[in-house]
């Protein structure tokens, strides 16, 4: 009789175990391989450098013509961008970066933190160390690293239709030997051209809503093989045989 009340406790107390082990692992949140890990749930009103990594993948999710300040601050731009990524996967839409909205990020990053759609690579085909342009390297690699991130709004926007970047960063000397303007968005590391299967039309007038205050295409000097969309932060938009 004790040996049968002993291996009952013993079967309770497992099984408990199993149930309470299942449910932390349930709750646990979910991890980014090799990135970045955020560690709370984020909302309107906080800040922290948390916030600002949620800002450079979202920035991408704006109104017509808005550019999204990277300020680490969460406030309402922040939150209706937060809403508009929710919206374009099929996430609850509240504004609450949580870990619904952390898991669809991890699931679009590669363990360098870039999009999966894009690379370091692609963005500069110039050199190796991302230096000689007109911000030291370490800026103009977060630039084209926030450039990305936009770039992956604009993609999923146009129906998940590949982009092809064909000319990103560029050094003094890269920039020089085709011809770039000598203060080209291209030598802060935040400039892509882009060619590929959508009409430079359609990425012209598509890239007006994912926060590129620079867009040059069609009808614009030397841009009619190619759409030019960068970082400034203020609007200069150009593509007259596309109406922008």
């Amino acid at each position: 009789m004790l040996r049968r009340t002993i291996q009952l406790v013993l079967s309770i107390v497992m099984i408990m175990t199993a149930t309470v082990g299942g449910m932390l692992a349930t709750a646990a949140p979910a991890q980014a391989d090799e990135c970045y890990t955020w560690g709370r749930t984020l909302s309107e009103g906080m800040s922290g450098s948390d916030v600002t990594q949620l800002q450079i993948r979202v920035a991408g999710h704006v109104d017509y013509g808005e550019i999204l300040s990277v300020d680490g601050n969460f406030g309402p731009r922040t939150k209706a961008a937060v809403t508009k990524f929710q919206q374009a996967y099929g996430l609850a839409a509240d504004g609450v970066a949580g870990s619904q909205t952390f898991s669809k990020i991890y699931a679009l990053q590669d363990p360098d933190c870039t999009p999966i759609h894009f690379t370091y690579a692609e963005l500069n085909k110039c050199n190796s160390d991302w230096s000689g342009g007109a911000v030291s390297a370490a800026t103009a690699k977060s630039n084209g690293l926030r450039t990305m991130w936009k770039l992956e709004a604009l993609r999923h926007a146009m129906g998940d239709v590949p982009i092809t970047v064909s000319s990103g960063f560029r050094s003094n000397s890269c920039n020089s030997a085709v011809g770039g303007a000598s203060n080209s968005r291209h030598l802060y590391g935040d400039a892509a051209d882009l060619v590929g299967s959508p009409s430079f039309c359609q990425l012209a007038q598509r890239a007006r809503y994912h926060g590129f205050g620079g867009i040059f295409g069609p009808g614009y000097p030397d841009h009619n093989d190619h759409t030019h969309v960068d970082g400034r932060t203020s609007r200069s938009w150009s593509a007259p045989n596309c109406g922008v």
